[in-house]
């Protein structure tokens, strides 16, 4: 079925107008909707299953036909502080994470990390947009604003685990085990180039569970979807 993510603001009892020009040219020209088509709408917090009722030059009307509370997303809140990757590598990992249900990345500004950021923001919302409409999921996940290591608010935070190569000892299965209890977890991935020690040890002292992922050197969207 087709999905269509839509505002709270145009949703009322009955109906769901789509003024979005991007959906209304997709489902006009791409799937070629008609009137009774069956759509899937999501608000980021409910599904409505709905029928087009009416197709317009600037709108498309929806008659809702039932209404489902969110039972795709996960109980526990991950969110994913990742080193900015170069090239189409960050928008894999962005849309790897969507489908996996990840509550928020944090694209991170890392010392080793040698990205030019140009208006790529917009580009990763958009890749949630759709990543979440081919998922089916129902809240979509949060693009955060660039952040340094020392921005995030680690306080928030129940668990924080951050995969290192230099750790052989500390499995991620032994600290999520020991952990089952924990409802908000963050963890960090470097960029290309890793992390430096002493950015390894800032964020020990922040209370990181240092980890290791295995005895093979991952890359870093590889790592950060594991």
């Amino acid at each position: 079925m087709i999905s269509v993510i839509v505002s709270k603001v145009n949703i009322n009892e009955k109906k769901i107008v789509i003024l979005d020009k991007g959906d209304i040219n997709h489902l006009k020209n791409v799937f070629r909707i008609k009137i009774g088509d069956e759509i899937r709408a999501v608000d980021g917090e409910k599904e409505y299953y709905c029928r087009v009722n009416e197709i317009a030059k600037e709108c498309i009307t929806l008659k809702i036909d039932e209404i489902y509370e969110d039972s795709f997303s996960l109980n526990v809140e991950i969110d994913a502080g990742i080193g900015i990757l170069k090239n189409d590598k960050m928008d894999l990992t962005i849309q790897k994470l969507t489908e996996l249900g990840i509550r928020k990345i944090i694209p991170l500004s890392t010392k080793r990390g040698v990205v030019k950021l140009k208006e790529k923001k917009e580009k990763w919302d958009l890749i949630v947009k759709e990543s979440l409409k081919q998922c089916r999921g129902v809240k979509p996940t949060i693009i955060d604003e660039v952040k340094g290591l020392k921005e995030i608010k680690f306080e928030e935070y129940d668990l924080i685990i951050v995969p290192y190569e230099g750790e052989s000892e500390k499995s991620l299965k032994s600290v999520i085990t020991n952990n089952l209890e924990i409802r908000k977890i963050l963890y960090i991935i470097g960029a290309e180039g890793g992390f430096e020690d002493s950015e390894v040890k800032y964020l020990e002292e922040k209370g990181a569970k240092i980890v290791t992922l295995g005895k093979r050197i991952l890359r870093a969207e590889t790592a950060s979807i594991v």
